[in-house]
């Protein structure tokens, strides 16, 4: 059930809509249209959301940090940072092999859950930074470590819709850990294999229909045909069912307002991460009348999970270009014939 909820919080997530517009001053460094840092007179500035910061060169790099969210554990990994967490939150969320034997051998806490963190335990360890997504009704919680001393850094990763932009806060953290040269080489080596691979689908004259995501409840949380689902099936050259559509939040829609779109529909992914068709159905027999379950393939998101971690949500944040690439397999697998799928699994 928990799992479930992870799911469905991502699809909010990751379908959230933006707030604010670009800064065009040439001297940020611009990740997205939320997020932005620069370097000036000895500080690093940055400007997340709603929020900005001003870090001096001794408060950085951070050697100590804490994570509240499992999908910032992939941009450490990236740089191969691991060493420096000292405490993550749900640590059963984590996939890293790494980060996990470090919480065995007792070099990372568990500070507590999302429903609770251990704010003693978290100010005893005296990280030098806390990187969290800002939820309101933590505000206390932030503010009581922000009195500790504590610097609480939020960021919105997890609300990015173009692929490209989610993997850019790689430069950020890059910042952060004095890991500047690393975290670009690593960007630009992710946005070229991207940029490759949008043009090797290209080539392909065939574009399959295609629907996504599915339902929780009596809704059918649908990506809009602006989030970063939505991006990534375009990119892969097909055609989502919701491609004409503006929105970059989720659809709440019936089961009989996705049937009456579902039509022609070939490939059917991001389908949780369901351990057969036969399970599906059950947990909700609608499926059954979709002609994309009876005649055509279903993929989930289970491809590299291990018991509540699943590496989609982990590194799958960071690599764009893997996560495009499983896609392409998916949808023209000709053009990709020794590949195997990193994230998505087809259901049987």
């Amino acid at each position: 059930m928990k799992q479930r909820i992870l799911l469905l919080f991502t699809v909010f997530a990751l379908t959230a809509c933006k707030r604010e517009s670009k800064i065009s001053s040439s001297d940020w460094t611009i990740l997205s249209s939320r997020t932005q840092f620069k370097e000036h007179d000895g500080v690093l500035e940055l400007k997340s959301g709603n929020f900005t910061y001003n870090f001096k060169q001794s408060q950085t790099p951070f050697k100590k940090i804490i994570l509240l969210n499992a999908s910032m554990a992939g941009y450490i990994s990236e740089l191969g940072a691991e060493n420096v967490i000292i405490g993550v939150s749900s640590p059963e969320y984590i996939y890293s092999a790494k980060i996990q034997n470090l919480i065995k051998e007792g070099k990372i806490q568990n500070v507590g859950s999302e429903q609770k963190y251990d704010v003693e335990k978290i100010i005893s360890m005296k990280p030098d930074a806390i990187f969290t997504n800002h939820i309101a009704s933590f505000d206390n919680t932030y503010e009581l470590l922000k009195n500790n001393g504590i610097q609480v850094i939020f960021l919105d990763e997890y609300m990015e819709q173009r692929p490209l932009e989610k993997t850019a806060y790689i430069r950020l953290f890059g910042e952060f850990l004095g890991k500047e040269k690393e975290a670009e080489r690593k960007y630009q080596e992710i946005e070229k294999n991207y940029s490759d691979l949008k043009k090797l689908a290209s080539a392909s004259k065939e574009k399959p229909v295609v629907l996504a995501n599915e339902m929780y409840g009596d809704v059918w949380y649908l990506p809009g045909g602006n989030t970063s689902v939505a991006h990534y099936i375009s990119d892969a050259n097909a055609n989502y069912i919701m491609k004409d559509n503006k929105d970059e939040k989720a659809l709440t829609m019936s089961f009989e307002e996705v049937y009456a779109k579902a039509g022609g529909v070939q490939y059917w992914v991001n389908a949780g991460s369901h351990t057969s068709k036969k399970e599906m159905a059950g947990m909700n027999p609608l499926y059954g009348k979709l002609e994309v379950f009876n005649k055509g393939k279903i993929y989930t998101i289970a491809g590299k999970e291990k018991l509540k971690a699943n590496d989609f949500f982990e590194s799958g944040v960071v690599r764009a270009d893997w996560v495009l690439k499983d896609y392409i397999k998916i949808f023209h697998p000709e053009l990709l014939p020794d590949y195997q799928l990193t994230y998505m699994k087809e259901l049987q």
